[in-house]
């Protein structure tokens, strides 16, 4: 595991689905259909995270997906 993946906040499970679906490039509907829940849940989701990462948008979200090895 990687520093940056040791020092982040934890993340729920499905904070984690969310992660790991921006980080492929799905828009926040796609993610909705796949997840099974509405658009507000996910734009929530993605609030939730983007504040215990510390990042600014969906893109620095995919970049510590990526950098911690959450995907790949």
């Amino acid at each position: 595991m990687t520093r940056a993946a040791v020092e982040a906040p934890p993340l729920t499970p499905r904070e984690l689905d969310v992660v790991r679906a921006v980080a492929h490039g799905a828009t926040n509907a796609e993610i909705a259909a796949a997840l099974h829940v509405t658009v507000s849940t996910v734009k929530t989701h993605v609030t939730h995270v983007q504040d215990k990462l510390l990042a600014r948008n969906r893109v620095e979200i995919a970049a510590w997906a990526w950098r911690t090895g959450l995907v790949g």
